[in-house]
């Protein structure tokens, strides 16, 4: 399963990585979290808002950061 931050760094975007990071554990997932910066690599992925959670290539959030009951959601809908 492939999981994206992105994000320009800002305290938004660290605490989803930090939050993806965490249900990563809790669901022994054991998968790595990329983070991209960039700003071209994240409007090739579309997105305008960030931070934003991409998973298996899709756009699951952008422009906040959602709690980890939505988070979870969004990652057990692409086990």
């Amino acid at each position: 399963m492939e999981k994206k931050i992105l994000g320009t760094g800002c305290a938004k975007c660290n605490e989803l990585s930090k939050r993806v990071s965490e249900l990563n554990s809790e669901l022994n997932l054991g998968a790595e979290v990329k983070k991209f910066e960039d700003l071209r690599e994240i409007l090739a992925e579309g997105v305008m808002n960030t931070p934003a959670l991409v998973v298996n290539g899709k756009v699951k959030a952008f422009g906040k950061v959602p709690d980890k009951k939505a988070l979870k959601k969004y990652i057990e809908q692409e086990l």
